[in-house]
């Protein structure tokens, strides 16, 4: 039996210095747990227009759809800014998600204890926090036509179209209702449905969905302005939210930052299930790439080390190992070792990239 596939494109700024300490445990699990992956790696982003004048080739997009996971760095950087939008790095991101079809965008927050003093909310509101949002990815206002800024009269319009098919709401709820199957089995659906028809479908599709299929799920709806509110209120409330793009845009945004650093969050891209059963796969840390700080050994190589956690978890079926990868972060971040952005109220153990990578390794040794 072939071991399973991971391509590997650590992208622009920091994320081939986070890339590098996410081999480093890849390479742990083949020596230490006999859990062996064939890795590629490839360009893309500004490294790839650097070397082949696009942001994504198409022996890059045809490898990322023949393998069993994808894992991404980050990209972009100023130097880039005035290219053309079609060959932007974030154009590469962009044709990888479209074109893998990747339609739910799984956001976890959760805050570790270590680091509930870094949310800008109460210790009490976001210790032991433990969501995730599911957003739809791939349709709604971002791609709805008509599209555009016109000229009507003696101004200017611009106009965006929000739109979904009953087929693209009921894929992203479905799951939303497996992966809170495989948590605290409750699941809210965020829409506007007092003010958008959109809405309107988007709720009675959730709910049709429910009751034809995941009976057992506990389900509520929230309207999108009150969940910002709740997040912000007492987030312990939620498991799974499922949302639109627009507003998952919004609001995993917002839920990022009640852990105290994005330099802590993962986060998938998922799409239809595969010949092995298992979907197609996009991980990737939600930081940027920093190019303020590349090179500079500051970066928090955590995020990207628990994407890949996400991947064990979602794409290889690992999931006890995903959790072990998960405990040793955690296990780290008890033991006061941080990275740059993790001392901003100081205490701890100033760390770099490279030795916040041994720490985690070191912790994952101990947990044998």
């Amino acid at each position: 039996m072939s071991n399973p596939s991971l391509l590997i494109l650590p992208g622009d700024g920091i994320g081939p210095e986070v890339m590098a300490e996410v081999r480093k445990v890849i390479t742990w699990f083949g020596e230490k747990r006999d859990i062996h992956f064939d890795v590629s790696e490839d360009l893309v982003g500004g490294a790839a227009f650097d070397a082949h004048g696009t942001p994504l080739t198409d022996e890059t997009m045809a490898k990322a759809q023949a393998a069993d996971a994808v894992l991404l760095g980050a990209v972009g950087g100023p130097k880039y800014d005035n290219l053309e939008f079609s060959q932007k790095p974030e154009r590469g991101l962009l044709r990888l998600r479209k074109e893998m079809d990747l339609f739910a965008n799984l956001r976890p927050a959760q805050c570790f204890d270590a680091l509930a003093d870094f949310s800008s909310l109460k210790r009490d509101i976001v210790a032991g926090l433990d969501i995730v949002i599911v957003r739809e990815l791939t349709s709604g206002i971002y791609f709805g036509e008509p599209r555009g800024v016109f000229k009507e009269g003696n101004e200017r319009i611009g106009l965006n179209t929000q739109r979904y098919t009953e087929s693209e709401i009921a894929r992203v709820a479905r799951s939303a209702f497996e992966l809170a199957r495989k948590r605290g089995n409750k699941v809210c659906s965020m829409e506007k449905a007092n003010v958008m028809e959109s809405g309107v479908l988007w709720r009675d599709v959730v709910t049709e969905i429910h009751a034809a299929e995941y009976p057992d799920v506990e389900l509520s709806h929230m309207y999108a302005d009150a969940g910002a509110m709740q997040l912000t209120r007492w987030p312990k409330q939620f498991d799974v939210i499922v949302t639109d793009n627009l507003f998952g845009d919004i609001l995993s945004d917002l839920a990022a930052m009640l852990t105290g650093s994005l330099g802590m969050l993962p986060s998938a891209s998922l799409g239809l299930p595969m010949e092995n059963g298992r979907p197609k796969a996009l991980y990737e840390p939600v930081h940027g790439s920093a190019p303020d700080i590349a090179g500079t050994a500051k970066a928090n190589p955590c995020a990207c080390i628990l994407s890949f956690a996400m991947a064990l978890r979602y794409s290889f079926d690992l999931g006890d190992e995903a959790s072990r990868v998960e405990k040793a972060v955690e296990k780290v971040l008890a033991d006061g070792v941080r990275t740059a952005d993790l001392m901003q109220s100081g205490g701890g153990t100033p760390a770099s990239t490279t030795e916040m990578g041994q720490a985690i390794i070191a912790a994952l040794d101990a947990s044998l």
